[in-house]
């Protein structure tokens, strides 16, 4: 047989007022239940007592409704005591009380000015603190390499060669062929501009040298940044998010030697040989649109290249490799160490890979051109 319909009935006594609870307080009568609890007026001084002894049923939205309304008459001043609870409702009540955590649906509105100024606070923070990871990961990859000199057995041959492969060899033709259209690019917009005065002839001279001093590695470096450098993070951050690379610290192994090492010499080697074939494509580049655009035949080409460039210009661009290919292999491998969490993370850490390793090399290659000027070159 059903319970009857949830009621309530006050009583007012000398030191308190007691609010009886009869009946089923279930889903289906707290309506009604919640606009006669708001409507008791409670009197000032005297406590107040919630009597269940003739509760006859009980769900959560009862138990919810007989907490709230202790609750906010606690809140209120008043003093508040539960009397005659079944111990199955007591149970339930107390379980309501304990998931009572309310949260802000909408923050409250902030200056923007305070917004703008706690992300660009949070960004330096961040900043700092990866840098301060980076500068000790160079330690660790110095240590590694110090560690191969000593005993050259540790160096992973078969894992170099691989990486030299994909690093160098698989990446010739892309390298190539950007190289071969910047130099028909320059050719063309030099000659262009050239023709005005009548100097076309110096177009060979633009070409040698933007193309031996500065296009061909800066345009070989960010190739590989955006092609091996966040090849070297995803790998790394897939390792990471499978915990291979905590298995290998758990055999004994090292991250940095095992992982790192063969991918950053791999890349020191073969950056300074695709900045070589860079270099040969723009030339070759710039000199068949010469040949085309201002007739300036090969030979003639070749010839004002031996005036116009001396072996320095070469080699700026050969002492850049190296650096520049230490950068972006240890931005590359930092970042897929630093994986955490999700297949998200790896997305986000090889985007920063890119971004970073990019932005160093232009910085770098601001230091070396300053260098380069200083000391005459």
């Amino acid at each position: 047989m059903a319970a009857e319909t949830g009621w309530i009935e006050t009583t007012e006594r000398a030191a308190e007022v007691v609010v009886s609870a009869a009946g089923a307080w279930d889903v289906t009568s707290v309506g009604a239940l919640d606009a006669r609890l708001k409507a008791i007026k409670p009197v000032r001084g005297k406590a107040i007592a919630l009597d269940l002894a003739q509760l006859a049923d009980l769900d959560t939205t009862g138990a919810w409704l007989l907490y709230r309304t202790g609750r906010d008459l606690k809140a209120a001043g008043y003093a508040v005591e539960v009397r005659h609870a079944r111990a199955d409702h007591q149970l339930l009540i107390d379980e309501v009380a304990a998931n009572d955590k309310p949260c802000e649906i909408e923050p409250p509105p902030r200056n923007s000015l305070i917004e703008v100024a706690r992300h660009v606070g949070a960004a330096t923070v961040d900043i700092a603190e990866e840098t301060i990871e980076l500068v000790a990961f160079f330690g660790r990859i110095i240590s590694g390499i110090g560690a191969v000199i000593v005993k050259p057995t540790r160096l992973r041959l078969t894992s170099l060669v691989y990486h030299m492969e994909e690093v160098g060899l698989n990446a010739v033709p892309i390298v190539a062929l950007i190289s071969f259209l910047i130099g028909v690019v320059l050719a063309y917009q030099g000659a262009t501009q050239l023709r005005q005065f009548g100097a076309e002839v110096f177009v060979v001279d633009l070409i040698a040298i933007s193309v031996l001093r500065e296009i061909g590695i800066l345009l070989t470096a960010i190739i590989v940044a955006g092609r091996s450098g966040s090849a070297f993070t995803a790998q790394i951050g897939s390792m990471k998010l499978h915990e291979e690379v905590d298995a290998m610290r758990t055999l004994g192994l090292d991250p940095t030697e095992v992982l790192v090492l063969p991918r950053l010499l791999a890349l020191v080697i073969m950056l300074p040989l695709l900045t070589f074939v860079a270099d040969l494509m723009g030339l070759l580049g710039g000199a068949l649109m010469a040949w085309l655009e201002l007739n300036i035949s090969p030979a003639v080409f070749i010839a004002r290249l031996n005036q116009a460039v001396s072996i320095w210009s070469f080699m700026v661009g050969m002492i850049k490799a190296p650096v520049f290919a230490f950068v972006i292999a240890m931005i590359g491998c930092f970042e897929g160490l630093k994986v955490e969490g999700s297949a998200e993370s790896v997305g986000q850490r090889t985007t920063r890979s890119v971004v970073e390793g990019i932005f160093l090399v232009i910085v770098v290659d601001a230091v070396f051109s300053i260098f380069f000027a200083y000391v005459g070159v």
